[in-house]
This record gives structure tokens, C-alpha cells and sequence, in this order.
């Protein structure tokens, strides 16, 4: 028997302003994306294929869920391994590139995550990288490479904890 999970999420086009998709230019790309219990995420395209820059698109979604499955994946095998994490973060990049037909490929990610420790290793901090990305479930099933260049640091000894904002 395998060991599978099923996701879903509803979409809802919002942007039909008043006659469909008759124009190209004539209708909007909102979109909500939700899920029974969560609040709605606002979603269009990149201003650069007509989108509302003040919602997110499907580019910056697929980066940032590559980043959260790392994250994720790292503060776990952290606590594993008795290294503790106090502030996490990343910027993480990815390129889009787009083919003569119009269609196009992400051909890398890269995150840049920002590691505070406050116990532990910071050289097997650094390698946990590596085990996180290994596992990370959608870092596994892109076929493009997803690159990690993190930065750790070592609160002194006697420095109070990070407190959550």
C-alpha cells in the first residue's frame, strides 16, 4: 500500500469585465485561490502578461512554496539534531524563461536563507541545507536545479532569545 496524500485548492476567475475573454486586452486577470477554512489569496498575472501587481502570481507562489518546503524541512531536521533555530529567512529567486511560442520554463531557483542559531553546530547548521533540500518534496519533483547559498548566524553566549513578533 503506498503512502500518498491528496491536495486541492479552488480557484475563481474574478477578472470578466462585463463580456469574457472576447478581447484579449479586455479582461482582467484576478483569480481567488482558496481552501475551506483558510483565508483567500488574491492572485493575478505578472504586470508583464497584464496582471495586477498588487496580487500574487502563479510565478512568485511556485518560488516562494519551493522556499517554504525548504524552510520547513530545515527547522525540522534542526530540531533533530538539537540545533536551535531563533529567526529564519529567505529571498529566494527563481528565473522564468520564455520561448519564442509564447510558453516558457523556470530554469533555476535559488534561496538565500538567513539562519539565527542560538545552540548548535553552525558548520552542520550549514550541511543541514543539503539534507533539507534532499527531502523537500517539490525541490524533488521540479526538473530544474533549486540552489541554496545560506548565511548562519551564532547569537553570543549570553545574548537574550529572539523573541516572536
Amino acid at each position: 500500500m503506498t503512502n500518498s496524500h491528496e491536495y486541492s485548492i479552488d480557484l475563481r476567475w474574478t477578472g470578466n469585465r462585463g463580456q469574457g475573454t472576447e478581447d484579449y486586452r479586455g479582461y482582467g486577470r484576478d483569480h481567488v485561490l482558496s481552501s475551506r477554512g483558510k483565508p483567500p489569496l488574491l492572485g493575478s498575472s505578472d504586470p508583464v502578461f497584464r496582471g495586477d501587481a498588487s496580487r500574487y502570481n502563479p510565478e512568485e507562489l511556485f518560488v516562494g512554496s519551493l522556499s517554504a518546503c525548504h524552510m520547513l524541512w530545515y527547522l525540522h531536521l534542526c530540531a533533530d539534531h538539537g540545533i536551535v533555530v531563533e529567526e529564519y529567512e529567505d529571498r529566494a529567486e527563481g528565473r522564468l524563461e520564455l520561448a519564442p511560442d509564447g510558453g516558457g520554463r523556470f530554469t533555476r531557483v535559488t534561496l538565500h536563507p538567513r539562519v539565527t542559531l542560538s545552540r548548535g553546530d553552525p558548520g552542520r547548521a550549514a550541511s543541514l541545507h543539503d539534507d533539507a533540500h534532499a527531502k523537500c518534496f517539490l525541490a524533488r519533483s521540479v526538473n530544474f536545479p533549486v540552489e541554496h547559498l545560506p548565511r548562519i548566524t551564532v547569537l553570543p553566549r549570553n545574548a537574550p532569545r529572539v523573541a516572536p513578533d
